[in-house]
């Protein structure tokens, strides 16, 4: 592990609350996000003491989660959460999964009870059976504080293993008791700068052997590929197309010509596979909502990249795998190449023309509701605007590939599938924002589930737009139901708040789009104007798309992220 000094200057005596929340400061950490409890008051009292550290208080544990989450994402650094000990705890970890699956680096500081009763099973208050076992099973790792002395070891050890390849959310667990104690030496405090797996000669050699010998090689960039943008981009400028997972959209510039975006599973995708003699995948574990459920046929040689070893071949067969970082090993491959890749040059023409026939495809599905895509779609690449995307029918028909994005680190949705995620995610993402404002993209299902959040989106003056498309259902639901069980609406009809009320009750700028010839005007004022704001498309007035989205098809179930 390579080590970065920073220099401090210690207290004569902190406790360990103190010291956690001067470490984190030192290592630059700029905003945490939590809820405040008797069980993390001595950390939490030492940052507002301290000043260094933004804390945005939320209104539950699984809501301070996501936005974690969204801002680790989109700020590309260290997300940090605190929770307390027990049913709070509990109550981050769906949130954490689905942190886990998009393997966010995330530290999650949660509590226990006192060292004298810990893992004693005595009842004292807040305790619950088994708090390390869930926090294991929702965690890249498990760490615990077991002492004063211990802090420097598990702090350390908890951030480098969240920053580690492949990365992903790690808890943190101090004892309240420890949290109070005195430490009797203030170590000096290092930055964790853990190292990338890094593939060797021989793997470079056996790359770059078979990009010479291939005439239509394709890239597959999937959500491990963030970081390595110059490099893959470099890689298309010499020959290669590109397509891409959601997770991995705008690695390679989503107007690029030989690029497919996100297209990853269309048929006319599926013809430029068929015709493409390699394929290269970079940090992606080919999920089944992309793949048909891994049986699209994807071209021969397949080469797997990934600094996740268990990854290889797992979904796939691969010709060759290669353990190493994307960064890194195409970087290397890169300059083993020559300026310009002898492959054929109709390649980028078919790709581009299949991108055009997928986008037409989808665009004859939208029927009205082509206009909110394209207003979307003209503003949040060209803005540098976040795209925050919640599970609804919106996202699944032209969120997750058509509203194009300007980095690949502003594009925000729960790889996971989880509904209800989008509301606070969208305020994580909006606090990480270096300017443009987070555009944030919700059904009146899903926000049902993370209502409370507006509030906080409210009182931390989020730079914020929320799109919410409200057809007073669950709507995705209703059509399955439509499709496959004759029209019987079991259990998806909702009571539907009266957003413009609730709205107005927690000083949530609201405006309500009935034609949608409206919506772009709508957009500009609620861009324009300052801190949060509610664009509520009334879906009922405007009718329905010209295609029902009835789930996922045959073979690719969840194929709605």
């Amino acid at each position: 592990m390579k080590i970065d000094t920073i220099a401090q200057t210690a207290a004569n005596s902190e406790t360990v609350g103190e010291f956690v929340a001067r470490w984190l400061a030192e290592i630059g950490v700029t905003t945490v996000f939590g809820v405040i409890s008797i069980h993390n008051m001595p950390i939490l009292d030492a940052i507002a003491r301290q000043g260094r550290i933004r804390f945005v208080p939320t209104r539950g544990e699984a809501g301070a989660m996501n936005m974690a989450d969204a801002w680790a994402r989109v700020s590309g650094r260290l997300g940090v959460v605190f929770t307390s000990t027990g049913t709070a705890a509990g109550n981050a970890a769906g949130a954490q999964v689905e942190a886990l699956t998009a393997g966010t680096p995330l530290l999650h500081i949660t509590s226990t009870v006192d060292t004298e009763f810990m893992d004693r099973d005595r009842a004292p208050i807040h305790d619950v059976p088994r708090q390390p076992d869930m926090l294991r099973a929702v965690s890249k790792a498990y760490v615990r504080m077991w002492d004063a002395g211990s802090a420097i070891g598990a702090l350390t050890a908890a951030v480098s293993q969240a920053l580690a390849a492949p990365t992903g959310p790690v808890a943190l667990e101090i004892p309240v008791d420890v949290q109070r104690t005195v430490m009797s030496v203030a170590p000096q405090i290092l930055v964790p700068r853990p190292q990338a797996p890094c593939a060797g000669d021989d793997a470079i050699a056996a790359i770059v052997e078979r990009i010479l010998a291939a005439r239509r090689p394709m890239l597959w960039l999937g959500g491990g590929a963030r970081g390595a943008e110059a490099e893959a981009r470099a890689l298309v400028a010499r020959g290669f197309g590109a397509v891409t997972s959601t997770q991995g959209r705008a690695v390679v510039a989503e107007d690029h010509p030989a690029s497919l975006g996100a297209f990853n599973m269309t048929p006319e995708a599926q013809a430029i596979y068929a015709s493409c003699d390699l394929m290269i995948v970079v940090g992606s574990r080919l999920r089944g909502n992309e793949t048909l459920n891994n049986k699209m046929r994807l071209p021969r040689p397949l080469i797997q990249i990934d600094a996740d070893a268990a990854q290889g071949g797992r979904n796939y067969p691969v010709d060759l795998f290669v353990h190493g970082s994307a960064r890194d090993t195409l970087a290397r491959v890169l300059v083993a190449l020559p300026e310009k890749l002898q492959v054929d040059p109709q390649l980028g023409f078919d790709i581009a023309t299949a991108r055009a026939k997928s986008e037409g495809a989808l665009r004859s599905r939208l029927g009205p509701y082509q206009a909110v895509a394209e207003a979307l779609t003209a503003r949040i690449a060209a803005g540098g605007h976040a795209w925050v995307r919640d599970v609804t029918i919106s996202n699944s028909t032209f969120g997750n590939r058509y509203v194009r994005l300007a980095e690949a680190r502003l594009g925000v949705h729960a790889l996971g599938g989880g509904i209800g995620q989008g509301a606070a995610m969208g305020v994580g993402a909006a606090l990480a924002s270096t300017g443009p404002k987070a555009v944030t993209l919700l059904g009146d299902g899903g926000l049902q589930l993370g209502i409370a959040e507006l509030i906080t989106a409210v009182e931390e003056q989020a730079p914020l737009v929320y799109v919410l498309m409200n057809d007073r259902a669950y709507g995705v639901i209703r059509n399955i139901q439509d499709a496959q069980y004759d029209g019987r609406h079991h259990y998806s009809a909702l009571h539907t708040p009266d957003f413009a009320a609730h709205c107005a009750s927690i000083g949530l700028p609201h405006r309500v789009v009935r034609a949608v010839e409206d919506f772009g005007a709508a957009l500009d004022a609620a861009l324009a104007a300052a801190g949060p704001q509610m664009i509520e498309v009334d879906m009922v007035a405007i009718g329905p798309f010209a295609e029902s989205f009835s789930g996922p098809p045959a073979g690719a179930a969840g194929n709605k992220v």
